[in-house]
């Protein structure tokens, strides 16, 4: 699964994700691609499951990219410990997304494959997307 090698700091805190994507909202390797359509935040786990279910479906022909990266470390305190004494050690690794940024990109697979793969990616994740093909 998807983690940085090593950070600046150990926790972080929660913060809003609020705002359209200012980046990565366009095409820039691949001839479709998966964009968000909501805010919210993808663990590495999500990820990685619609990255094998869309590269199973391609067959393993073309190239899969990822544009997102889980770098936000998520704190969570055992069950059943009382208040206090400190926040939780770090749990997993999400990537927050922004509405209009893209996920994936796929390459060198016909448009009836790279929809079906495309959908079945996004059936992994916890957010609304949207299937978008490169404009010849």
């Amino acid at each position: 699964m998807l983690s940085p090698k090593r950070t600046k700091f150990r926790k972080q805190f929660k913060g809003r994700i609020h705002g359209p994507a200012k980046a990565g909202t366009s095409l820039n390797f691949g001839a479709y691609g998966l964009k968000a359509m909501e805010p919210e935040r993808l663990n590495a786990r999500e990820i990685e499951a619609a990255r094998r279910a869309i590269t199973r479906q391609m067959k393993r022909a073309g190239r899969v990219w990822i544009r997102i990266f889980p770098d936000v470390p998520v704190s969570k305190k055992p069950a059943e410990v009382r208040m206090g004494s400190g926040k939780g050690a770090p749990e997993f690794w999400v990537a927050k997304v922004k509405p209009g940024r893209i996920l994936f990109e796929i390459d060198g697979v016909d448009l009836v494959t790279a929809k079906e793969a495309m959908r079945l990616g996004a059936a992994k994740l916890s957010i609304h997307t949207k299937f978008i093909a490169r404009s010849v």
